[in-house]
């Protein structure tokens, strides 16, 4: 494994040299020619709540602007991963539910209905749920990733961080624009605005993206093509400002995903019995060696209830609906700012997860989803010594869910599980930043929460045959009421303009919720604990007139850590989440160099270790033998995170008698992930990625001509793995070798 790891990077390595010196040729054949100033620029961040240089604030932080975004492919929150260090999101079975990880921090759950580790936030506005975030990412001006526990600047509480999207604003001037980008397998994506002034005080933008084709997958038996793109996503602003220190921007936003399902593939032969049962399967497949091939298939039983047809192919139709009201105002004490936001998700989702033409694990989610925030926050203006916020915020949200399965030849049944959750949540917060002198802060904050979340109405039936049901526990109503104090306090030092050196401790909260899957027992029901983790962090941002050079490292101790395992019942062991106790630590450490004019390399890394203080697992395979709970200490046994991330880029532009030429290679590196709980055939291999630029366009022009290629290496990788009752052993692949053209026109 070292040596091909070995390999893979210095294949990485040479693609990266030559792409660089691919440029060479161009710019010494050109005569004459000039070349960008050298320099950083200065990256504004509102991270605090406060406009600042990102070099600025004391935490742990990566900036993407939206051209970054456009450079590297990243089309939604899920690509974020590649470049930016330590972090980790993945689809849950390969379904659409994102699993959160940040340095570490993460929670594995496919069911909708729990909140993440690390909180998403557009344009202020906390999405709550993690399906909310997987539309398409468009007219962006820059994303911040924030890393480490967040709670007193923020609407939410979170122990893993914050990834804040600040979307274009509307412009004072009439602008317009439109980029297309057509790559392998059809895939098409135009995206447009317009923005521009109404009259003296009111200004309007609108922006809208759409994606389609890119059907890469295939079915192994009817050859029929899966994978095709069909998304819609549309934004409409209008920014009031009537006079000096008040503004009011509304932005009405939707978006709509008809596409087909991620298709899974099977990494091992599908045959034999399921667990130790003597239930054979009516059907085998053998392993795919291809990872674009999958399959799919259902049950008469299955359609019975759902409508889903036997060969339909998985599946998206989700449409997401909201409105939002930012408005600040300058109140002489501070500027005063009021965030009313309403955001809905209709969700209808069909997988899998056998990968099959069988009716083993076939999934389909509805989800009603409605979201009512509010946040007020009264902040300092000025340059004195002391920065102040306070703030508060209410949440009001609602999910109505239903999450059928087809087991109907696998354990002789289908369930289907319907419940409405329902949480509100108010909090205080608060955060003051004091110049103790000329080269000391002092940095303190606080929160306090109180959330009530019920779980109502929650049954999980089985449907034997059409019409043939019977309630596996009857309608059954649980809730939970948390009252949790998080808060930081820190330390800033600049021994030198160009230098700051800090240190935080911090408390971070995450909500507690229940586990919503097919549920046959009452037990599986009992509310699962809020999760607190203790943050000790050291870094130092040094800066100079062409680099930037931030590190970090970090120490948690992670308590009621949210973590899947199993209880026993009368059915025997079944999927349930606990709580367990934990310690991660490691460091970080990012470089963004411009060594000469025209030249840009930035590179990051990441590395992280954790291990378990505290967990009783159940163990499964015991338990099942002695037809009773066995349960195993894991207890300093290590949790199997992927050690090593790294993204890194290398740039270069140049006018050439009147024409700009801009060249950039990207290449991230994920290393092996060993979920512990799975067991080591559900490791996932390290991998390289690298992707390329080259941009043409004229100097001072209006439009630019582009082309890129993703995964260049055809690299095969899995974005995660998983099994159901093995034998059904499937994986997510990650997307092979793509190319294109992106040719945009500004006018």
């Amino acid at each position: 494994m070292q040596s091909q790891l070995l390999r893979r990077g210095v294949r990485a390595a040479l693609a990266l040299a030559a792409v660089a010196g691919a440029t060479l040729p161009v710019t010494a054949l050109a005569a004459p020619a000039t070349e960008p100033a050298a320099g950083i620029e200065e990256v504004i961040v509102t991270a605090q709540r406060r406009e600042q240089s990102a070099q600025d604030v004391g935490v742990a932080l990566t900036v993407l602007t939206g051209d970054d975004l456009a450079a590297r492919g990243i089309g939604n929150v899920n690509a974020l991963q590649y470049a930016a260090p330590s972090l980790e999101i993945v689809p849950a079975f390969g379904g659409g539910q994102p699993q959160f990880r940040l340095r570490g921090v993460g929670f594995d759950d496919y069911a909708s209905n729990n909140t993440s580790t690390v909180g998403v936030y557009v344009n202020e506005v906390a999405y709550t749920l993690p399906i909310q975030t997987q539309g398409l990412l468009f007219d962006i001006d820059r994303v911040e990733v924030l890393r480490g526990p967040q709670g007193t600047l923020y609407g939410r509480n979170t122990t893993g961080g914050a990834i804040n999207f600040i979307t274009r604003r509307p412009t004072e001037v009439l602008s317009a624009g439109v980029s297309a980008e057509f790559g392998r397998w059809n895939a098409l994506q135009v995206e447009g605005f317009v923005s521009g002034p109404v009259s003296d005080t009111l200004r309007f933008r609108l922006a809208g993206v759409t994606q389609q084709g890119g059907d890469w997958q295939e079915n192994r038996v009817t050859g029929e093509s899966t994978g095709e793109a069909d998304k819609v996503a549309v934004r409409g602003q209008l920014l009031w400002a009537p006079r000096d220190g008040l503004e009011a921007l509304l932005d009405l936003h939707y978006s709509q995903d008809q596409s087909d399902g991620a298709g899974l593939y099977l990494f091992r032969d599908l045959s034999g019995t399921f667990g130790s049962t003597d239930f054979t399967l009516p059907g085998s497949v053998l392993a795919d060696r291809d990872r674009s091939q999958t399959g799919w298939g259902g049950s008469s039983v299955f359609t019975s209830f759902t409508g889903i047809a036997t060969d339909q192919k998985p599946f998206r139709d989700n449409e997401t609906h909201g409105i939002d009201l930012n408005i600040k105002a300058d109140v002489g004490l501070g500027e005063l700012t009021s965030i009313t936001a309403w955001e809905t998700l209709d969700r209808s989702e069909y997988n899998d997860w056998d990968a099959s033409p069988n009716a083993f694990a076939g999934t389909y989610f509805g989800s009603d989803a409605r979201v009512l925030s509010q946040e007020v926050r009264l902040a300092s203006t000025g340059e004195g010594a002391t920065q102040w916020v306070a703030g508060a915020y209410y949440l009001n949200e609602r999910l109505r869910e239903q999450f059928a399965s087809d087991f109907i030849q696998s354990l002789g049944f289908d369930t289907d599980t319907t419940y409405e959750q329902k949480v509100q949540s108010w909090s205080l917060f608060g955060q003051v930043d004091h110049q103790l002198t000329e080269r000391w802060t002092l940095v303190a904050g606080l929160r306090q929460e109180h959330e009530k979340r019920s779980l109502g109405n929650f049954l999980t039936a089985g449907v034997f045959a059409p019409g043939v049901t019977g309630n596996f526990i009857p309608p059954s109503d649980v809730s939970a009421k948390t009252d949790e104090t998080s808060g930081k306090l820190g330390l800033e030092f600049r021994p030198s303009e160009q230098l700051l050196v800090y240190g935080s401790l911090s408390r971070g909260i995450k909500s507690g919720g229940f586990t919503a899957y097919n549920t046959p027992d009452v037990a599986l029901l009992h509310p699962i604990k809020p999760e607190k983790l203790h943050a000790l962090e050291v870094g130092f941002k040094y800066t100079t007139e062409t680099l930037a050079l931030n590190g970090a490292a970090y120490y948690y101790d992670y308590q009621d850590q949210q973590v899947q395992s199993a209880i026993y019942t009368a059915f025997g062991p079944i999927g349930n989440i606990v709580n367990a106790d934990s310690t991660i630590y490691g460091a970080e450490l990012e470089l963004d160099w411009r060594p000469a004019p025209g030249w840009r390399i930035a590179q990051a890394i990441g590395w992280k270790q954790g291990e378990f203080d505290k967990f009783n697992d159940l163990d499964i395979a015991a338990s099942v033998t002695a037809g009773q709970a066995v349960f195993i200490s894991r207890a300093g046994q290590d949790q199997g995170l992927a050690p090593f991330s790294y993204t890194g880029t290398l740039g270069y532009s140049r006018e050439i008698s009147g024409w700009r030429l801009e060249a950039e290679l990207n290449a991230s590196y994920r290393d092996e992930f060993k979920p512990v709980l799975l067991g080591p055939t559900y490791n996932i291999d390290a991998y390289w990625l690298v992707g390329a630029n080259i941009a043409l366009s004229p100097v001072g022009g209006r439009w630019q001509v582009a082309v890129y290629g993703r995964n260049l290496l055809d690299e095969e990788y899995d974005l995660t793995r998983n099994f159901f009752l093995p034998p059904v052993s499937i994986a997510a692949p990650g997307q092979p070798r793509s190319y294109g053209l992106r040719v945009s026109y500004a006018f």
